[in-house]
């Protein structure tokens, strides 16, 4: 299966054709076959979407799986891990605390 995906312009949301549409939702992307190349040019060339491009994905029941690691995360939407933030300067020791 070929889903396309590419990003919302005003907001720069990750976003999935539908058919007729674009959501943000993966579970609303369709398979575009061998047409999501000609799809991609014609929503971005409308400035509907940016940078769309074509995906591998497995149909599940969920909806579309997407084949690779970068694309599945991409789905999953943005994520915060508080864990990677940058912790404040220490004054006292004169670096950053890690």
């Amino acid at each position: 299966m070929k889903i396309l995906t590419g990003n919302d312009l005003p907001t720069g949301d990750v976003t999935w054709w539908t058919g007729s549409g674009w959501s943000r939702h993966i579970e609303d992307a369709i398979d575009v076959g061998d047409q999501g190349e000609a799809i991609a040019r014609a929503e971005e060339g409308a400035r509907r979407v940016n940078v769309p491009y074509v995906i591998d994905a497995t149909p599940t029941a969920d909806g579309p799986r997407p084949a690779h690691i970068k694309d599945r995360i991409r789905a999953l939407g943005p994520t915060v891990r508080v864990d990677l933030t940058l912790k404040p300067a220490d004054p006292a020791a004169g670096s950053w605390v890690i």
